[in-house]
């Protein structure tokens, strides 16, 4: 699987805000958020780094998708990952596949891939 990573020096917060804000300036919607590191800390473990995932969708695109190509439900839904490391903030995104042997399908995805990246991109702006 393919996988665009970024790593800033903003903080995680502020990361973390600018993520979803951009999810949501691109139309998507966030369908699950977890706070992985939070709740860990909250157990107990107090020194343990952020770890956030979030998933999220656009039905839109979603139904194209689908009326493209019904198996790629398996990419359902978006994925963003974040975490810190080494006083860094780091964001990684999950890329569609643009290799198979649908020209419609691979299109479809190298677009979805560019707003993958825009999102990313913009969370991590300085």
């Amino acid at each position: 699987m393919l996988y665009y990573q970024v790593e800033t020096r903003k903080p995680y917060e502020e990361v973390l805000d600018e993520l979803k804000s951009a999810i949501a300036e691109n139309n998507f919607r966030i369908t699950a958020h977890s706070r992985v590191g939070k709740v860990i800390r909250e157990r107990g473990d107090k020194d343990f780094p952020d770890f956030d995932t979030i998933q999220f969708c656009n039905l839109t695109h979603a139904r194209t998708m689908l009326l493209i190509a019904p198996e790629a439900i398996k990419y359902m839904p978006c994925n963003v990952v974040m975490h810190q490391r080494n006083g860094k903030t780091i964001v990684r995104t999950h890329l569609l596949p643009t290799d198979s042997d649908n020209p419609e399908l691979n299109r479809f995805f190298g677009t979805m891939n560019e707003k993958l990246k825009a999102i990313v991109d913009f969370a991590v702006e300085e």
